[in-house]
Formats: C-alpha cells, sequence, structure tokens
C-alpha cells in the first residue's frame, strides 16, 4: 500500500481534508454492460431531481469548492470533476464512456460528489503521496486536456511531480485497459469520515461487481 500524507501547506488552508484511498488488483474491460444500466438509471434519478444551479450546494462538492477558494483557485473556472460530472448530465449530454474502471469511478463520484483520483498504480513513482498546492508552472498534463495550469489546485504528488488534482488527472498515472492495480483517492474536503467510508467502500463494491476485484483494501489519512 502507498503511503499517503497531507502537507502542512494544504492543512493550514483545509484542516476538515479527510481521505480514503482504496487499492485493488483489478481486470479491465471496455465496456460494463451492468456497470452503464447503473449510470442509466443514476443519470434519470439526477435529472428528475436536480438542476444546474443545486449542484454546488450539494455538500461535497460545496466543500471541494471551497478548498479551491482557500487554495487559490476559482472553482467555477476549473471545476471539481465531481461538479463538471453532475453538470454535464443536467445540460442532457451523456456520460463519456472511457472503460470500465474509469466509468466506475466516475459513477462513485457522481453519486457521493467527491472529486475522485483514479490511478493505475504501477504507472505511480515511489510509494510516497503527498497532498500539496499547486505552484506556478508546476508541469502538469491533464488527461485529455493537455497542459493544466494547476497553480492553486490541491495535487498529489509522486516521486516524479503531480499525479492528480480535483479537476483532472495526469496523462502519465491514467488507467487503460491493461490496468491491473488501482489506486483510487477519494477526497473528503467536507470532513464527513462516515459519507467518506460509503464513498470507498461503494467503490469496493462496483470494483467487485465489475473488475474482477475482491474489492482490495482501504486505507484512511488526514
Amino acid at each position: 500500500m502507498y503511503n499517503l500524507t497531507v502537507s502542512e501547506e494544504l492543512k493550514s488552508r483545509c484542516p476538515e481534508y479527510r481521505g480514503a484511498a482504496v487499492y485493488a488488483e483489478v481486470t479491465n474491460t471496455l465496456h460494463s454492460e451492468g456497470l452503464w444500466q447503473e449510470i442509466n438509471a443514476f443519470t434519470d434519478e439526477l435529472r428528475a431531481a436536480d438542476t444546474t444551479e443545486g449542484i454546488k450546494h450539494q455538500p461535497a462538492i460545496a466543500a471541494t469548492r471551497e478548498a479551491y477558494k482557500r487554495c487559490g483557485k476559482d472553482p467555477s473556472r476549473y471545476r471539481p470533476s465531481a461538479e463538471a460530472l453532475r453538470r454535464r448530465l443536467l445540460r442532457g449530454l451523456e456520460l463519456y464512456q472511457i472503460d470500465t474502471l474509469v466509468d466506475l469511478i466516475n459513477l462513485v463520484s457522481l453519486r457521493t460528489g467527491y472529486s475522485i483520483g483514479g490511478f493505475d498504480a504501477d504507472k505511480i513513482q515511489g510509494t510516497n503521496l503527498c497532498l500539496g498546492i499547486g505552484r506556478a508552472e508546476e508541469p502538469f498534463e491533464g488527461i485529455g486536456r493537455g497542459v493544466l495550469n494547476i497553480e492553486g489546485l490541491p495535487v498529489f504528488r509522486d516521486a516524479a511531480g503531480g499525479i492528480g488534482t480535483p479537476t483532472s488527472d495526469n496523462e502519465r498515472t491514467k488507467m487503460d485497459v491493461g490496468t491491473r492495480h488501482i489506486l483510487a483517492v477519494i477526497n473528503g474536503y467536507d470532513g464527513d469520515t462516515t459519507r467518506l467510508q460509503q464513498a470507498a467502500e461503494m467503490t469496493q463494491e462496483l470494483l467487485r461487481k465489475y473488475a474482477s476485484s475482491d474489492g482490495g483494501s482501504i486505507h484512511y489519512f488526514e
């Protein structure tokens, strides 16, 4: 398992932060019909119950937006991924279909409001991951976004640099159909340990159902 820590720089701005990491051996596939039935069911529920204006009041999303402001980033210009996913669905667009592991993480994020980093664990450099704040001109290639300005964004770094922010993860450690070990990091800026545990266990459940996994292990950190 990886050693996950939170820098004093981040703690001083976001003392409520709590994190959960799920590490598991997996088998990835391009598509899972059962998973997409769950995604489509959630999409229908969300569209019936929520509005684009209501998204930012969802507790986990609101807390992540506030963390961005404390770290120096405008959450309306660099949206946390959970917020961006919900906005996409409420605009009448369909969710991108990537692969089973990515789609699975997106479903947990949609259901809980937590922005979740999903990494191919075998691509992470070293065993230490530290959550800090992005610096000016710090190199970071967001998945499908090109060079991303992460100054003022919360960022997890491995031995080689940044691998994940709540807005986007890095191309360097992204999952693909060849991924055999996943590290999913759930970012709880709301400090709600009960909700965080539910999100971690939901991730395990979906890995068991759709990624030929035993669910792996959960590690909590703060």
